[in-house]
C-alpha cells in the first residue's frame, strides 16, 4: 500500500506551493508615475516586491514535492519492472502528465517571479511622454497555482497506481 507519510508530505508541499502562488498573485508589484522633487522629470515608483519571494517559495515547494515522489518511485524507469495491467498503463500516463503540468507550473512561477522583480528605471522629461512602468500581467502566478494543483492530483494518483502495479492489488480489474 502507498505510504501515507510520503503522500502527506508531498500534498503538504503542493498545498504550500499553491497557497504561495495565490498569495504572489494577490501581491504583484504595481507602479505609478511620480514626479521628482524639482519637478524636472518623472519616474516609476514601484510598491512592495514580496510577490517575487512568494513565487520563488512556490517554485521550490513544488519542486520538492515532485522530487520526493520521483525519488520514492525511483523515477518510474529506474526501478524494478512493474506488473502488466491497467495500473501500470495508468501510472505511465499519469507520470508523463504530472511532469508536463509540473514543467508548466514551474515555468509560470519562475517567469512570474523574474518579471515581477524587473523594474524599469527610465526617466521621462516633462516635455516628453511618461516612462513605461512595466509590471507583471495578471494571471501568471494564478496559472502557476492552477498547474501546481493539477500536478498535485496527478502525482498523488501516479504514486498510488505505481505502488499498486509494483505490489499488485487483489482487485486489479476495478482499478483504472
Amino acid at each position: 500500500m502507498a505510504s501515507k507519510v510520503v503522500l502527506s508530505v508531498a500534498v503538504l508541499f503542493d498545498v504550500t506551493a499553491f497557497a504561495l502562488a495565490i498569495a504572489a498573485e494577490q501581491r504583484r508589484s504595481t507602479a505609478t508615475v511620480v514626479p521628482d522633487d524639482e519637478k524636472e522629470y518623472t519616474y516609476c515608483a514601484y510598491d512592495s516586491d514580496i510577490a517575487t519571494g512568494l513565487g520563488v517559495g512556490a517554485f521550490l515547494c513544488l519542486m520538492a514535492s515532485q522530487l520526493l515522489i520521483v525519488s520514492v518511485t525511483r523515477c518510474y524507469f529506474c526501478g524494478p519492472t512493474l506488473r502488466w495491467g491497467k495500473s501500470r498503463s495508468c501510472a505511465v500516463s499519469l507520470f508523463l502528465s504530472s511532469w508536463l503540468t509540473f514543467l508548466v507550473a514551474e515555468i509560470c512561477l519562475l517567469t512570474g517571479s523574474v518579471r515581477n522583480a524587473y523594474h524599469t528605471a527610465f526617466r521621462g522629461l516633462f516635455f516628453m511622454n511618461d516612462p513605461s512602468c512595466e509590471v507583471l500581467r495578471k494571471g501568471v502566478f494564478a496559472s502557476g497555482a492552477a498547474f501546481a494543483f493539477l500536478t498535485t492530483i496527478l502525482a498523488v494518483f501516479y504514486y498510488i497506481l505505481y505502488d499498486g502495479s509494483r505490489y499488485g492489488y487483489a482487485d486489479e480489474e476495478a482499478i483504472g
